[in-house]
């Protein structure tokens, strides 16, 4: 990992993922979350306010060390029991049927396989256990979706590994979840190619 995920990412995410319109919508999606929960892509600890007392305890998966900086902050006062834990959303260190809540915000687009990482997610959930998630990707308009094929590349590289155009509606149904909710919209105030938003809720069947 290079000096610039580790130095420079950290400091660009700590600020784009606490504007106002994203922290309604993780208010909003969190209050669903319940029991023991696993979150993917836990950052700069940006959802850890959100979460509601429903929540018992929380493994964070974040394999970027440079986060640490910016959650460890928010974690020292954590109202339920809170492990942050190295390594990769594609290979989690938890029990089959461990968990009531899973948790992704904005973070399947950075995945290096989605597939695999759902899969994971699936596996880890209880039967009836819940997916929440909030995530942007392939927006339906095709001047927009062109325009992601362009900056995808780009946008890579400078954001750390981020896709543009992945169909997380599409991802999400082939791992096996049932959608029970699905919001798709611009997010308002942000380049339509970064800001086409997949906000639901997904049930381990």
């Amino acid at each position: 990992m290079g000096i610039y995920s580790r130095m420079v990412f950290p400091f660009i995410l700590e600020r784009a993922m606490n504007l106002g319109r994203l922290t309604e919508l993780r208010h909003a999606l969190l209050a669903q979350a319940r029991g023991t929960v696993v979150e993917i892509g836990f950052g700069t600890g940006a959802n850890l306010p959100h979460y509601p007392s429903a929540v018992t305890s929380l493994s964070a998966i974040e394999p970027n060390e440079g986060m640490r900086r910016y959650w460890s902050r928010k974690t020292a006062v954590a109202p339920f029991a809170l492990s942050v834990l190295p390594g990769e959303a594609e290979r989690l260190p938890l029990g089959d049927k461990s968990c009531d809540t899973a948790v992704s915000t904005l973070t399947l687009c950075s995945v290096r396989d989605p597939a695999r990482t759902l899969s994971e997610l699936f596996r880890v959930l209880k039967p009836g256990g819940q997916l929440l998630f909030l995530e942007h990707g392939r927006a339906p308009d095709r001047g927009v979706l062109r325009w992601q094929m362009r900056l995808e590349p780009v946008n890579r590289a400078l954001a750390d590994g981020c896709n543009l155009t992945r169909d997380m509606a599409g991802l999400i149904g082939a791992a096996g979840f049932r959608l029970e909710s699905l919001e798709n919209f611009y997010l308002p105030k942000s380049p339509r190619t970064h800001g086409y938003l997949y906000q639901g809720r997904a049930i381990r069947a």
